[in-house]
């Protein structure tokens, strides 16, 4: 078991980790850029720092190099990333590595395949997983609307490093599509720090089927069935 846990993310989602953390008897730290030093989530782990340069209160927490450095000067022994943020990106798992910290969550190499979701999608077609139409990641407005014209509408524009909902936009209509690829470019970059995106196939009331996994460094795995 972990003695101190440094949490790289904010709000309720840090909040809900350290009180896990507290409750299985580990100490808690805390990371907060300049912007969010009046934040909750400053107040309730047993140890903060302040990361980042003042001005760019989104970027800190993307910075793989700064947490890896608060959680050694804090003397935390392992770094649970919560969701979004940094939670899908490979860097700070292998950071963590590097520096003999434990990553609290998938490997480097799970988080490179499934991470980005247009790999995730690549290696599903070479598993022989039936997927939808869609077009080639890219961070070239032009050749995305020229591309995505051809598919069947309604089609989704998603960042390929998004998560819960952000960078990724409904296209009813072909004429909105360039200001929809536009927009979810802009907001994957200012959320997960890259741009690329890819368009893909509607799905038209959907069943959303998700089925949770746990697994430790043993190799033991369990589900938690789906829902």
């Amino acid at each position: 078991m972990f003695s101190k846990v440094l949490v790289a993310n904010r709000g309720e989602i840090a909040i809900r980790a350290f009180r896990a953390a507290h409750e299985l008897g580990a100490r808690t730290v805390a990371v907060f850029p300049y912007e969010d030093r009046g934040s909750e989530h400053r107040l309730k782990a047993d140890e903060a720092y302040e990361i980042g340069e003042r001005g760019h209160p989104v970027r800190a927490y993307l910075e793989p190099d700064e947490v890896v450095r608060a959680a050694l000067n804090a003397g935390a022994d392992a770094v649970y990333p919560g969701y979004g943020f940094l939670s899908e990106n490979p860097a700070l798992a292998e950071k963590c590595a590097e520096a003999g910290l434990t990553f609290v969550g998938p490997s480097a190499e799970v988080l490179t395949l499934t991470g980005n979701k247009a790999r995730a999608i690549a290696a599903a077609k070479a598993a022989g997983v039936p997927t939808l139409q869609g077009v080639e990641p890219s961070t070239d407005v032009d050749a995305l609307e020229s591309a995505a014209r051809e598919l069947p509408f309604p089609v989704f524009v998603k960042a390929v490093a998004g998560g819960g909902g952000r960078g990724m936009r409904r296209v009813d209509d072909p004429a909105g599509l360039r200001e929809a690829i536009e927009a979810c470019m802009r907001e994957a970059e200012g959320a997960f720090g890259d741009p690329t995106v890819f368009v893909e196939q509607a799905v038209v009331d959907p069943r959303h089927i998700e089925v949770q996994i746990l697994a430790d460094g043993t190799g033991e795995v369990i589900h938690l069935f789906e829902r």
